[in-house]
């Protein structure tokens, strides 16, 4: 059996930041991370816009209360705001930290850090690396790992938590590369394994984000919170589902109905097309509903609206959003310096995930800690983003958070001993499941099982939701659920057999998709990100509320834990 004092699982932004900041406070604990790619192929390369910080190099007056107020208003008052002030007064200096590492983030004229407008940001705050922010961080990050000792566990796949009595013991692990299976133990356990995205079948995220952490967690015990918000990205290239990046429309790129109309103005006419995320997907839908939608062709009634970059002119977009006209040449053979992009909501960013203290220290209930167990990222719930996450927050809480759960990792672990495991009990019951898998000789191929999952999240619990819909896609999961047993396996290899791992992801994302859809049933209301048709209106009296989703095989439990209110009391939210 291995062991290492900590072992993190999630080789993306808040993991690799976390396993520096342990490394930096304590050099001498033996600390490994696990990622099912390269760490630098994390879905943290990904992004692109950039990352808010009150620097205050393009607008003096720019400020972190400021910060925490848009934060604070764009997640629709869900966020809590002791975990807000924490992200917002500390963006400026882990940005700064970030150059010191290496970072190269734009410049302006003067050698300072550039800083772009954003989407329901009401400063110019947003700093970048051209569109290729994400990219440009985590490299530094994996350098630094390797300077500071960090023990790289590449292409492994982590198939459980060992959560034991209340404590977090370890995990075990499959070697994607020749199948093997392994036990470590640990003192602590850290998930930094982003987000679920591929539980819908138009994403932005990458084949890698299917929610295991998240599922991992709710099979052991942990409840997850707030998993009904899913965010749309307004502007997903049509018909990839590939993103664009906000900060398109931060440089001032238009969003364009069939008649040729600004159409924000008729739904934020104070941001127009820098509206909050889940105010402008819901604008395009509408468009797109009332038959104002675009056609390949250019007629109206089609499934898009445009993106018109043409007269920011070829310097600009070339200098500033480079790789956005390379990613729609490169799919669709548009050249955006000519040609307007077509762009439809597509699913980006899940606001809920692991509930965790300001420390990084998962919670078991409203009250309660599991021992040993700590999260970030994308897969954590702080709540920073309550029910809709503002644009280049998403890069601030991996490094902000990241860092914050890193230092308290290295002050829980030098006093724990290593905890007692039956090591073959795990390697036998992992083992039985692969063997299962293998063994299977049913009538389905894993993608059709999986293209049907994803329909149906997409069709059932979209951008508008209603309980009808919501009802029968919970009938419909059941269904696909029982069908897992009819999958079968074309390679029964044991040399880079991805279909295993392909079997064990689609698996996490059933458990993921339950519990998105039970929570957002029970939830009625429409707030943020969750937009209920049968109830528009937001309720403060009755669900101003996170939601605490147990699962289990006999159904989902459901409770609530209040949210953390500070400066700013809930007060309608207009743009």
């Amino acid at each position: 059996m291995r062991e290492h004092d900590v072992i993190i699982v999630g080789g993306g932004l808040a993991g690799c930041r976390a396993a520096l900041e342990i490394k930096k406070v304590n050099p001498n604990l033996n600390v490994a991370l696990v990622a099912k790619t390269h760490p630098i192929r994390s879905h943290s390369v990904a992004a692109q816009g950039g990352m808010a910080a009150s620097l205050k190099n393009v607008d003096p007056d720019d400020s972190w209360e400021a910060h925490a107020f848009d934060t604070v208003k764009g997640s629709d008052y869900l966020a809590d705001q002791d975990a807000v002030e924490i992200l917002t007064r500390e963006a400026p200096d882990v940005v700064i930290e970030l150059e010191h590492l290496g970072v190269l983030f734009s410049r302006l004229s003067d050698g300072k850090i550039a800083q772009r407008a954003f989407g329901g940001h009401s400063h110019r705050r947003t700093c970048y690396a051209a569109d290729k922010t994400g990219h440009a961080i985590l490299h530094e990050l994996v350098s630094n790992l390797r300077r500071y000792g960090v023990l790289l566990y590449e292409e492994w796949y982590v198939m459980q938590l060992i959560l034991e009595e209340g404590r977090a013991k370890g995990v075990v692990l499959f070697n994607i590369l020749d199948t093997t299976l392994q036990v470590v133990r640990a003192k602590a356990v850290m998930f930094a394994t982003g987000g679920y995205g591929r539980a819908f079948n138009t994403t932005s995220n990458d084949f890698a984000s299917t929610g295991d952490g998240l599922a991992m967690s709710a099979v052991a015990g942990v409840p997850l919170e707030d998993m009904e918000f899913v965010q749309f990205h307004p502007t997903g290239l049509y018909p990839a589902g590939v993103l664009i990046s906000e900060a398109v429309r931060g440089e001032g790129a238009y969003l364009i109905n069939s008649e040729g109309e600004r159409f924000m103005a008729n739904y934020a006419p104070s941001r127009m097309e820098l509206a909050p995320r889940d105010i402008t997907s819901r604008a395009i839908s509408l468009e797109i509903r009332a038959g104002r939608g675009i056609y390949p062709d250019g007629s109206a009634g089609g499934a898009f609206v445009y993106l018109d970059l043409r007269h920011l002119g070829k310097e600009k977009i070339m200098s500033r959003i480079p790789f956005c006209w390379e990613e729609a040449h490169r799919l669709l053979g548009i050249d955006a310096v000519y040609q307007p992009m077509p762009v439809r909501p597509t699913v980006h960013y899940s606001m809920g995930g692991i509930p965790t203290n300001i420390d990084g220290e998962v919670r078991s209930s409203a009250d309660g800690l599991v021992e040993g167990f700590f999260a970030a990222g994308e897969c954590a719930c702080v709540s920073v983003h309550g029910a809709n996450r503002l644009g280049s927050n998403s890069l601030l809480e991996c490094v902000v958070y990241g860092k914050r759960t890193g230092f308290a990792i290295a002050k829980y672990v030098p006093d724990r001993k290593l905890p007692d495991i039956d090591e073959q009990f795990y390697l036998h019951t992992a083992q039985k499941q692969i063997e299962t898998l293998l063994n299977q000789s049913g009538k389905r191929r894993i993608g059709e099982l999986r293209q049907a999952f994803q329909d149906s999240m997409t069709q059932y619990c979209g951008v508008f939701r209603t309980q009808e819909l919501m009802e029968e896609g919970l009938h419909q999961l059941q269904e696909l659920k029982q069908q897992f047993q009819d999958i079968y396996l074309d390679d029964k290899g044991s040399c880079w057999n991805t279909e295993i791992v392909e079997a064990l992801e689609l698996r996490n994302l059933m458990v993921v998709g339950e519990i998105i859809l039970t929570s957002a049933l029970n939830r009625q209301e429409s707030r943020g990100a969750h937009s209920r048709e049968d109830y528009p209106q937001r309720d403060d009296a009755n669900l101003l509320k996170h939601t605490l989703a147990y699962y289990s095989s006999a159904g989902i439990d459901l409770q609530y834990k209040s949210v953390a209110i500070g400066m700013f009391e809930p007060q309608e939210r207009k743009y």
